[in-house]
């Protein structure tokens, strides 16, 4: 850890050229035991219904398979999408993750709708307004579950024991200061979103702000090395927007510039220059710049990575930046 700098990792389960969907979620195990043994302080996963490309659909249910796989890690999710369940259904989840890993579970909490208009029809999701303008309610319910307040009391029993993050941008950081959560803050505005939950937090289920970062961070012993590592997503992301279809992450050496719209291009150099990539000392420095304008000490490291080999150097290199 250098000046409070701690590291965790989200794993979005990814579609790799080559592998199936099974092999796909094996291999989030076989991460997430790599993470722990590396020193990584959790392990979270994310929730994606029906989109091409993320196989990763149940976070409870992949989170307890990564529990089961590990010894130490913290696990969890980021996130539960609310919008997606009964608020009772989510403390559910949430609370038998915590008895089976005690003293172990995250639960980070987001508010994203379905990806399509036919998913969120199959979600039962009704008027998109209603669920945005639902959403703190719902939120508010499942704390009550979680903490035995409601009328219904949730089994197994929380009793307020596993710490909730919200997945929160700019506007979502005055909910989450205003019921005492932690949040996740991505985007480009991070540090003034900080900023505000911390002059608005009030205690509530944690007694003091709780800030993690999240940015996708690829680190090599060259700085074009590690571009190329980021490479796949961006344009798989790139191609999707276009498309309405993300596919699998293929091997850099597969992708032909030439089949990119200038369109295309542009968007795949704006998501790499969104991220954090570079040599050690280049990402040390950049994330120790962030983390002390946000007033934070943890990195969640995120981004899908064709490159396994790569992405195990990355976050080799990166523990070594924890621990030097």
């Amino acid at each position: 850890m250098v000046g409070g700098m701690r590291f965790s990792v989200l794993d979005r389960a990814n579609a790799i050229a080559g592998l199936s969907e099974s092999e796909v979620l094996q291999g989030v195990l076989e991460h997430a035991r790599s993470a722990e043994s590396r020193g990584f302080r959790r392990f979270l996963v994310a929730e994606h219904h029906a989109v091409p490309g993320l196989p990763g659909s149940q976070p409870a249910m992949l989170a307890t398979a990564v529990g089961a796989a590990t010894e130490s890690i913290r696990i969890g999710t980021a996130g539960i999408m609310l919008p997606d369940h009964q608020p009772l259904i989510v403390a559910e989840q949430i609370a038998t993750l915590e008895a089976l890993f005690p003293s172990r579970v995250d639960a980070g909490i987001g508010s994203s709708l379905g990806f399509t208009a036919p998913v969120r029809a199959a979600l039962r999701q009704g008027d998109v307004a209603e669920l945005k303008k639902r959403y703190p309610d719902d939120l508010r319910e499942l704390l009550g579950y979680l903490r035995g307040e409601a009328a219904v009391t949730a089994r197994p029993a929380n009793h307020g024991a596993t710490p909730v993050f919200l997945l929160a941008g700019f506007r979502s950081v005055l909910l989450a200061a205003e019921l005492g959560l932690g949040v996740i803050l991505g985007g480009p505005n991070q540090v003034d979103a900080a900023r505000l939950y911390r002059q608005n937090f009030r205690p509530g289920l944690i007694d003091a702000p709780q800030i993690i970062l999240s940015f996708i961070i690829a680190v090599a012993d060259t700085a074009e090395a590690a571009r190329d590592l980021l490479l796949p997503e961006a344009w798989a992301q790139a191609r999707a927007r276009s498309t309405g279809s993300f596919d699998g992450l293929s091997p850099v050496g597969q992708l032909e510039e030439a089949s990119l719209s200038s369109r295309e291009r542009r968007r795949v150099e704006e998501a790499l220059a969104g991220a954090v990539h570079g040599t050690p000392a280049q990402v040390g420095a950049r994330l120790r710049e962030l983390l002390h304008a946000a007033g934070a000490e943890e990195i969640l490291v995120t981004g899908g990575m064709s490159d396994l080999a790569g992405r195990a150097r990355s976050e080799e290199l990166l523990a070594e930046l924890g621990g030097s």
